[in-house]
């Protein structure tokens, strides 16, 4: 029997973004993000960061500096109880500067690579799963993953809302913080 997971954001959704981090010690995670991922995960969802780091392609962080980071934000949550299963990451970008990564590639936002990846991986049942972010390119791709998808207003939230409008499209939840929407799943 397939899962249900939690497809989460990283930048603006359970950390403050701030452009490009490239250090653990730049990463400010939310007050409320443990316990909204401790909420979810309660209610049977498993927990699985989807996030483009174009960094990598622009030749701006390492992907070993992503990687760490990515270990350590899985580290953090644990030790507060908060199993996070794995963050995938995309390090591409057409206009990149480092060669390998400049291209388009299906793992990259709004294309819902990384949750098709995720879902093979983890044996998930997309269409039980959510994808929740603060940009219109997460809302996409969760869309086109098959997944229900929540809108946060913590990072670009509203800029996504009136991109989203735009284009016919919404999302199924909207709240302020992902906390928010822990507080509304079943």
């Amino acid at each position: 029997m397939k899962g249900r997971a939690f497809f989460f954001d990283r930048d603006g959704t359970i950390i403050r973004d701030k452009n490009f981090i490239c250090q653990y010690k730049e990463v400010e995670v939310f007050p409320f993000a443990v316990e909204a991922l401790r909420m979810i995960s309660q209610k049977g969802y498993l927990l699985i960061g989807i996030t483009n780091q174009s960094s990598i392609a622009r030749g701006i962080c390492l992907e070993s500096d992503v990687q760490l980071i990515h270990k350590r934000l899985i580290d953090h949550f644990g030790a507060r109880g908060v199993p996070i299963e794995r963050i995938y990451y995309s390090p591409f970008h057409e206009e990149g500067v480092v060669e390998k990564y400049r291209k388009s590639d299906p793992s990259r936002k709004p294309e819902p690579g990384m949750l098709l990846q995720a879902a093979a991986d983890f044996q998930i049942d997309l269409e039980a799963s959510y994808m929740v972010g603060d940009s219109s390119r997460d809302i996409v791709a969760g869309i086109r993953g098959g997944c229900k998808t929540a809108l946060v207003r913590t990072g670009n939230g509203d800029t996504a809302l009136t991109e989203l409008k735009e284009r016919g499209m919404r999302a199924d939840l909207v709240a302020d913080t992902i906390l928010g929407i822990a507080e509304m799943l079943d």
